[in-house]
């Protein structure tokens, strides 16, 4: 997997990127939303419900996992300061497809342990995860990027999709909230906790029962009205220079227009339009101009992975005229 986001790596194959699976046949049964290549573990541990959620620490950012980066054709850049976050959309999960693999600190990624994967939240951080069908919710610790699908707001760890109640569903609708190591207290003072055995009493039947403890837990101010989770820029430049991408250049018009329906069929992540520029006898089939050369390399890299051929990268004054 190697979940790894260093800047404008392009091996960026996450879970959230993967291709939802597709609606059955009508009259089939729907099978539960996991990604089409990836899916639970073999044997689900019965003890699974009664792992605990991640406590909030304070611990350093992560040297490489912060910087800016750029995905799909988007650019995001990592919080890196400790202010409040809230966001709301759909969480999805990862499972054994990536278990045992690398994550973007460089751990290794456990589905059974309360992690998570986040766009922008600062690697490592804490998040508060609350299902809003069930109310349930989780603490969960950051230490990967994603979900790269349009929607998605943060990438669970199939125990924490599980301790949600969205393992089988594949998806569910969920509020996501950065908690703090000063948050821990009452984090772990809000937890459920097992029911307690009855102890056996020496105390006769007529006498009075003992007065019950009552536990105040301090409740939580409301935090402060959220700023967007993250920054996202078009990578295309809007004016006269850059970086073309060439991906084919034909004689006939009509085997340039197919050729260009081919990628744009194969290449649905593709945030701008292919296009068809004729010049000099040829119809050349591009992408761009991308502001910078390691942009366009990134996206060149992507459709290589997909595609299975490389396009040649031009400056964009070098290339011929649309």
């Amino acid at each position: 997997m190697t979940r790894a986001l260093a800047l404008l790596a392009p091996a960026l194959v996450v879970a959230a990127c993967g291709t939802a699976p597709k609606a059955p046949p009508k009259g089939e049964p729907r099978k539960p939303a996991y990604y089409s290549d990836d899916g639970p573990p073999d044997a689900v541990p019965a003890e699974i419900a009664s792992i605990p959620d991640a406590v909030p620490t304070a611990e350093p950012y992560h040297r490489y996992a912060n910087r800016p980066y750029t995905v799909f054709g988007r650019s995001y850049a990592p919080v890196v300061n400790d202010e409040p976050m809230r966001e709301r959309g759909l969480a999805s999960w990862y499972g054994r497809k990536f278990h045992g693999q690398k994550t973007s600190t460089g751990e290794v990624y456990d589905m059974f342990a309360m992690t998570a994967a986040h766009k922008t939240l600062p690697i490592p951080s804490f998040a508060r995860v609350t299902n809003l069908k069930s109310g349930a919710s989780v603490v969960v610790r950051v230490n990967d990027r994603g979900p790269f699908h349009e929607g998605r707001v943060i990438d669970l760890s199939y125990a924490a999709a599980m301790k949600l109640g969205i393992a089988g569903p594949g998806s569910g609708p969920v509020e996501v909230e950065r908690v703090f190591a000063r948050d821990a207290g009452t984090i772990v003072a809000a937890a459920p906790r097992p029911p307690a055995t009855p102890a056996i009493s020496a105390t006769p039947p007529s006498a009075s029962p003992p007065a019950v403890a009552t536990v105040v837990t301090p409740l939580r101010a409301e935090p402060p009205v959220p700023r967007p989770a993250g920054i996202e820029t078009p990578l295309v430049a809007t004016a006269s220079g850059g970086f073309i991408l060439q991906l084919g250049a034909f004689s006939s018009v009509d085997n340039a227009e197919s050729f260009r329906a081919h990628v744009t069929r194969e290449l649905p992540w593709l945030l701008e339009p292919v296009q068809v520029a004729p010049a000099g006898g040829l119809h050349r089939v591009r992408l761009g101009p991308y502001k910078t050369r390691e942009e366009a390399q990134a996206i060149a890299d992507k459709i290589r992975a997909s595609l299975d051929f490389a396009p040649v990268i031009s400056p964009a004054q070098n290339a011929p005229p649309r």
